[in-house]
């Protein structure tokens, strides 16, 4: 179990109405006058579905998972998938890592480079005070500065050195440069390489993917045979969108203990993981059922054709894909949103008043929970089980 912080409800709490403090009572209806509109909800049976459903995957294919945890950071959520059997849990940030340490997660992965002094320092000191932490490398820059760091320290660090691709983010972009920042690792006496890392996650298709796949496991192999390895190395890949492709590449390839990232998937959405999730490829292996939902009201029908609800940037990701409207199922269609308001295209036949409640779905959770500062937990019929606050 997590030291999950109690963090009390009051006005400060966007969603909740709380004048005097308190919030609404566990197993209230989100509908009784304890929430106010727009409000994110979260719905547990979905959640709890998807983790199972995740844990399960790993299982059966003999993986490790880590699911990246800044999807929601949501310490309640981050306990859920913990208690289900992830074997850590993946951070984009060091500061990110901050609260994951202060939390109790016992592993860490930093899916990223970190060239912070104070940072890299901290992290050395935790590692000395037995922390499970790695971090990735891909420049002799940053092993340079992890290095000094952790020699200030007088500690050690873990790393990972990552594969990257052409167009893509951070990692070498060949074997070459892999073996050259490896190198530079094994030098320094304060520094471990532990493995290889890549996210395929930018990718558009599945050859790109499987090719990017087929080079990590080069790389492994190469630095493997340099001598550059543990015994055992960690290898780790696999967003929301390809984890079957890091399946079929790299899992019984014998390269080490291969580790799944994928985070989206523990609420999923009905947007761009909806057509992206890799259970629409190998079916059988699923399904992800969508866990967000946003509640909003119409606050204007100023013209024929035309109402705006009370939903915008501010509430609702929108880099991925507008939201859609799941209730009512047919007649209304966002088309945009401001910082505050939400338009939608009316169809002629449909019926639609200042006041009307609209359930929407959402696309891309990522962007969803930083808006968010605490988000009702909620069963089937809506009514209150927890309250996760994020820490974003």
């Amino acid at each position: 179990m997590l030291d999950i912080p109690d963090e009390p409800i009051d006005w400060r709490a966007k969603g909740f109405w709380s004048p005097s403090g308190g919030g609404p009572a566990r197993g209230s209806s989100i509908f009784d006058g304890g929430f106010t509109w727009p409000l994110l909800t979260i719905r547990e049976s979905a959640v709890r579905a998807n983790i199972a459903t995740m844990a399960a995957y790993a299982a059966r294919h003999g993986l490790d998972f880590a699911p990246h945890a800044k999807t929601t950071m949501a310490p309640r959520l981050l306990d859920l998938q913990l208690e289900a059997g992830a074997w850590g849990l993946t951070v984009a940030t060091p500061n990110q890592a901050l609260v994951l340490r202060r939390l109790g997660v016992p592993r860490v992965l930093i899916a990223n480079e970190v060239l912070e002094p104070a940072a890299l320092r901290w992290l050395a000191t935790e590692v000395a005070a037995g922390w499970a932490v790695w971090f990735q490398v891909d420049s002799v820059a940053g092993v340079t500065a992890a290095a000094e760091a952790a020699s200030a320290a007088g500690g050690h660090l873990r790393v990972l050195v990552e594969l990257g691709h052409a167009g893509g983010r951070t990692g070498v972009r060949d074997l070459g440069e892999m073996e050259a920042v490896a190198r530079a690792v094994s030098a320094s006496p304060a520094l471990s390489l532990s493995g290889v890392t890549g996210y395929e996650g930018q990718l558009s298709d599945e050859p790109s993917v499987d090719a990017f796949l087929d080079q990590l496991a080069a790389g492994v192999r190469r630095l493997g045979e340099a001598g550059l390895l543990p015994p055992t190395p960690m290898v780790s890949a696999g967003g929301s969108a390809w984890f079957d492709r890091v399946t079929a590449r790299l899992a019984g390839a014998g390269l080490g203990q291969l580790i799944l990232r994928s985070g989206a998937s523990v609420t999923h959405d009905d947007g761009f993981y909806r057509e992206k999730t890799p259970f629409n490829r190998v079916p059988a292996e699923g399904p992800l059922t969508a866990a967000m939902e946003m509640w909003a009201q119409i606050i204007s029908v100023p013209e024929p054709g035309l109402a705006l609800a009370g939903l915008g940037k501010r509430d609702a990701p929108f880099d991925e894909g507008l939201p859609i409207v799941l209730e009512p199922a047919t007649g209304l269609t966002v088309t945009k949103l401001n910082d505050h308001h939400c338009y939608l295209r009316v169809a002629p036949d449909m019926p639609v008043r200042p006041g009307d409640l609209i359930r929407f779905g959402l696309s891309h959770p990522c962007t969803a929970f930083d808006k968010w500062r605490d988000i009702p937990l909620v069963d089937d019929e809506r009514r209150l089980v927890d309250v996760l606050h994020t820490y974003l």
